[in-house]
């Protein structure tokens, strides 16, 4: 028995057609008109978009930060990217110094497993660029299934790498067939000004955004595309903020190099004005790189509407403002970095993107599923409504309205960055590999969400 998605209109990230969209087990069988069997469940979905599975390409859930954990856990994460719309995340699994990286990735590997609601990958998170981590790293996708790895040109002393092993890590990359994340920012000049700051006796939390300027993640996105450059691995740089960095993107690409980028709602939807809120409530708003100037939002919507920008990430790295934010109370430096997003990420793009104007539906099928599922392996199994692929399908009611509000989220933590954001559109049903996870915008089911082990990119290819 089947199931068959009666009367919607079917979004891909190259068309938009009103068809029928027949379910027969965990994948899609058939698309078009007519296509009840006797003994189907037929769903009525008149009215509504059905989208591809929404994927999150960056999210960090279960994280040790040292003195606290991560508010959202596979669980709890995963439950509240599901009730928003994305059925497939890829967390990064973070290794710590001098650890393997399959010690680091088995850890994460029991963080999820029994525990996500949705489908996941890994990315590899990395810091420790001995010679031996480096043969590991050579082999990552063949023993891993894992085919892309982050490093940090932040954080000093704790995650962040020189130049020398980057660009150690390039080469491998290059001739494993491995995607590079990058985080850019230049954490020995952000060092120094968080120094300077502290010194002067500034210690609130907009000194975060101060000793974090634009220039750092300028300068950064500048030198990691001339690295690229030099040994022509594939390089895709996160939550992008600024204007400057999208127009060296831009060209970058123009010039034929291998580099993609994605940004996140944060940067789109909110501005440094947060950082002025009284009564320590801008800590909530305390994540790397900081909430910038508006001026940069019109340059992020246009970077997503040319391609320049692939992708949009929720970059969810929860904690509770009350007893975990508060840890840097008296010190900005010490404010855990990071703010919840997954749950949000797919209703906000759809509302200040497709009803907005900035996106059409085809362009917001791209950002939020399509592009992720090609850039990392994924594609054609997730990121589109194709015969064959799997059933990971949202049935999207374009006419509900509603506000944010922390009071109704399922994720685990005491705030959400866009309280009181007024969203049009809503999830009525979320399937997983074909299996009804969402109902009438209620969650009733077990968690059943399964590894998604990656190859390698062919040598050679570029984006």
């Amino acid at each position: 028995m089947g199931i068959v998605l009666f009367g919607g209109t079917v979004v891909n990230y190259d068309s938009v057609k009103s068809q029928d969209v027949r379910i027969d087990g965990q994948i899609i069988d058939r698309i078009g008109p007519g296509l009840e069997v006797s003994g189907d469940e037929v769903i009525d979905v008149s009215g509504c978009y059905l989208f591809p599975g929404g994927i999150d390409p960056h999210t960090h859930f279960d994280l040790n930060m040292g003195n606290t954990m991560t508010a959202d856990d596979f669980a709890t994460g995963s439950r509240a990217a599901l009730m928003g719309g994305t059925t497939t995340v890829i967390d990064y699994a973070t290794q710590s110094r001098g650890q393997s990286l399959s010690d680091a990735l088995a850890i994460w590997h029991g963080k999820a497993a029994g525990k996500s609601f949705i489908d996941y990958g890994f990315h590899m998170a990395m810091c420790d660029c001995r010679d031996e981590v480096l043969a590991e790293l050579a082999m990552l996708a063949i023993h891993h299934g894992v085919s892309s790895v982050k490093l940090y040109m932040a954080y000093k002393d704790v995650m962040q790498v020189d130049d020398a092993s980057l660009l150690k890590v390039m080469r491998v990359c290059r001739s494993a067939g491995l995607r590079v994340c990058l985080h850019c920012e230049n954490g020995d000049i952000i060092s120094e000004m968080v120094k300077s700051a502290k010194a002067a006796g500034k210690f609130s939390p907009e000194q975060h955004a101060a000793t974090r300027p634009e220039a750092v993640e300028a300068e950064a996105v500048y030198r990691a595309i001339c690295l690229t450059e030099i040994f022509g691995c594939s390089l895709y740089i996160v939550h992008v903020s600024t204007e400057r960095a999208v127009n060296l993107i831009r060209e970058a690409q123009r010039r034929g190099l291998p580099v993609t980028a994605e940004t996140c709602p944060q940067y789109l939807l909110l501005d440094e004005s947060y950082y002025e809120k009284a009564d320590f409530e801008a800590a909530k708003y305390v994540m790397s790189p900081p909430l910038r100037n508006r001026n940069n939002q019109a340059a992020l919507w246009q970077g997503l509407a040319d391609s320049t920008i692939s992708c949009v990430g929720s970059d969810h790295c929860s904690f509770n403002w009350i007893g975990q934010k508060e840890l840097g109370r008296d010190d900005f430096s010490l404010i855990p970095n990071g703010a919840p997003g997954v749950e949000n990420r797919f209703g906000l793009m759809y509302t200040f993107g497709v009803e907005a104007g900035r996106l059409s539906l085809q362009q917001f099928a791209q950002v939020t599923s399509t592009n992720a599922a090609k850039l990392f392996g994924l594609y054609p199994r997730k990121g589109a409504l194709m015969v064959g692929s799997d059933a990971d399908i949202v049935i999207w009611d374009p006419t509900r309205h509603s506000v944010i509000r922390a009071e109704n989220q399922t994720q685990n933590v005491d705030y959400n960055t866009y309280e009181g954001f007024a969203q049009t559109g809503a999830v009525r049903h979320v399937f997983l590999r074909g299996k009804r996870m969402v109902k009438d915008g209620v969650s009733h089911v077990a968690a059943l969400g399964e590894y998604l082990p990656r190859n390698p990119m062919p040598i050679g290819e570029g984006n």
